[in-house]
């Protein structure tokens, strides 16, 4: 098995836009070139804003194009969960918001033309154990309650792999090459006219009162506003609300060409993308290319600067031995490929955007579930920073200027959550 640095979804561009050198002016600069930053930056300049957008590597390098490519309206933690803790009406505003985002990536794929392989398909949260399958459940009626769409499925009607027992099938979003998307949208960027600046890392961002100063290696943007939407990078800036974001390492890993008859002997004649329903979530997702992607279970926290790496061996080898485990008919199959990404945890474990301070706006909306909605923040944001009142959807997720408090995301404590998930297997197994 190979363990790369890139993206092991797609190529990334043969040629790359310039660094900054030198000061410039400009109404809005978003600071972070992934699909938020992306999306943020095409829509201010659709409304005629002048807008610079400045990325430390290449346009969509980081998450964006090196996830697990699921469109979904998840919010990034338990639904049943959610319903103790929130409100019903505050669980209603999240789940429209992300479902709405769905919508919003989908019309974005199709505005802009962007082959990226998308497949409306939805997602099963899937459950492998007796436990797990009455979580489900529970989960079915908390998400009927909140307006979300899903249906409770189980048994062999349901098409899933052998053991996995059913789940929530949600009724919209589906599965898209992430890598082919966030190349594709950089190229919409581009060519909207955004006077886009790579490898032009953001050193110190100053608010002034009367402009915003963003401070580079060679040269200096002043701005009437900014955006940062730097995801797992956010706490490398002062300005950036302490505790925003935690940057958490993801795995991912894509074996050879599967037979589709093989597929059909274990039962996954669906084809449905799955997510567990453990602690730390397990995904597999059969691609176009007839390959089986698979990742997280096991995460690992880091520091700012964050480095480019690989899945580290140890996590790698525990992915392999997990997808044996739930697909022991595909024990022959080869592990080809491995990589991974940053992604930034809030402290709230939800999608939050606020104010950094009077000028800058900040985002921090992919947890793990927000590819989608990354994206639609960024256009949400893109529109508030220019005098528009806070659209309902980014008021669901809007914290404001508030404090977050200290995250418990560590890697002893995703250490112990692997641990909790692997002893329920174990006792699942022995009680099958």
């Amino acid at each position: 098995m190979e363990l790369i640095t890139d993206t092991g979804w797609a190529d990334g561009p043969t040629a790359v836009e310039p660094s900054l050198t030198g000061d410039i002016d400009c109404d809005v600069v978003v600071i972070g070139g992934g699909g938020g930053g992306m999306s943020a930056a095409l829509r201010l300049a659709e409304k005629g804003v002048d807008v610079v957008l400045l990325e430390a590597k290449i346009l969509g390098w980081g998450a964006t194009s090196r996830n697990a490519g699921y469109i979904t309206n998840s919010v990034a933690a338990d639904p049943e969960l959610l319903g103790f803790l929130l409100k019903r009406e505050r669980l209603r505003e999240l789940y429209r918001y992300a479902e709405n985002a769905v919508h919003f990536t989908e019309d974005a794929i199709e505005h802009h033309a962007i082959d990226c392989d998308y497949k409306q398909e939805g997602i099963v949260m899937a459950a492998v154990s007796k436990g797990q399958l009455r979580h489900a459940r529970r989960n079915a009626k908390v998400l009927a309650a909140a307006g979300s769409s899903g249906e409770f499925v189980e048994g062999p009607e349901a098409g899933l792999p052998e053991g996995f027992l059913g789940g929530i099938r949600e009724g919209v979003g589906g599965t898209v090459n992430p890598g082919k998307f966030a190349f594709g949208l950089r190229a919409a960027t581009i060519a909207a006219g955004v006077r886009v600046y790579e490898s032009t890392p953001a050193v110190d961002v100053v608010d002034t009162g009367d402009r915003v100063t963003v401070e580079t290696p060679h040269g200096q943007v002043r701005a009437r506003k900014a955006l940062l939407i730097t995801n797992a990078a956010s706490n490398s800036l002062s300005i950036a609300p302490k505790h925003l974001a935690t940057p958490v390492w993801t795995s991912l890993i894509e074996t050879e060409p599967i037979p589709p008859e093989r597929l059909d002997e274990i039962g996954w004649t669906s084809r449905a993308p799955l997510v567990t329903l453990h602690m730390i979530l397990e995904s597999y997702r059969v691609t176009p290319g007839g390959t089986i992607a698979f990742g997280t279970r096991r995460l690992q926290t880091g520091r700012n600067p964050l480095p480019e790496r690989t899945p580290a061996p140890h996590v790698a080898e525990d992915l392999v031995r997990g997808f044996h485990d739930r697909f022991p008919g595909l024990r022959d199959i080869k592990a080809e490929t491995a990589w991974g990404g940053w992604i930034g945890m809030s402290s709230t474990w939800l999608p939050v955007a606020g104010t950094a301070s009077e000028n800058v706006l900040y985002s921090a909306a992919c947890n793990g579930h927000g590819f989608a909605q990354a994206q639609y923040v960024g256009h949400m944001l893109a529109d508030h920073v220019t005098g528009a009142p806070r659209h309902e959807d980014l008021e669901a997720i809007w914290h404001g200027g508030k404090r977050f408090w200290p995250s418990f995301v560590s890697n002893p404590a995703l250490y112990m959550g692997w641990v909790a998930d692997r002893t329920v297997d174990r006792w699942a197994a022995l009680w099958k």
